[in-house]
């Protein structure tokens, strides 16, 4: 069957599509980038999309789909659902939706938000989401002593999903420095295969 193909709508300095974007390259599945900024996303046409005028999009045939980890969870169900990026097996799929939830709370709230405020002046206590960023850091690093992902031995969605607005958490003014297992985890995950970088922002 011939396989759809897939589009994937977002910026070069979005963590969120980035990590889409990680993992189409990892599933070596093609894909077309489609840029949309601010501008584009307020478009009729993109709004038809997502009606929220939020990044990333991801289309496949007629199917569109939005949310990050709801369309990394799409991409490895139909196109890699024998792999470890997302396990079936009850307790190791758990550790993975643990870190997908953070992914969404203290990583967006935290060193995401602080890089927002910074560089594309959201509304929010840059104070605060510094705060979070660290005791999000503090939690990490203490977790992974001894491991080298943060949900199973191999790489899962919980990698990607956490790595790019940890990696570029100096961009928000949080410093890695004191968090050598966190920054030997970046390491890993920057290592594996296809691994593309995101667009560096200025540091704070």
């Amino acid at each position: 069957m011939k396989q759809a193909q897939i589009t994937l709508y977002g910026t070069p300095p979005s963590g969120h599509a980035h990590r889409v974007e990680l993992l189409l390259r990892m599933l070596e599945l093609p894909y077309s980038y489609v840029e949309a900024p601010a501008a584009v996303r307020n478009t009729a046409e993109f709004l038809r999309l997502n009606p929220l005028g939020q990044i990333p999009v991801l289309t496949d045939g007629e199917l569109i789909l939005c949310d990050s980890a709801a369309i990394m969870v799409y991409l490895v169900k139909k196109y890699a659902p024998n792999s470890t990026w997302l396990p079936e097996e009850a307790v190791a799929a758990a550790q993975v939706q643990r870190w997908l939830a953070i992914a969404a709370g203290e990583v967006r709230y935290g060193p995401a938000l602080a890089r927002a405020i910074t560089h594309f002046g959201y509304r929010g206590d840059l104070s605060i989401a510094r705060e979070i960023a660290h005791t999000l850091l503090s939690f990490m690093n203490a977790h992974l002593t001894g491991s080298r992902f943060l949900a199973l031995n191999q790489p899962t969605l919980a990698d990607l999903a956490c790595y790019s607005y940890i990696a570029h958490a100096s961009e928000g003014g949080i410093s890695l420095a004191e968090y050598p297992q966190v920054r030997a985890w970046l390491a890993e995950v920057e290592a594996l295969p296809h691994f593309k970088p995101m667009q560096a922002l200025p540091l704070a």
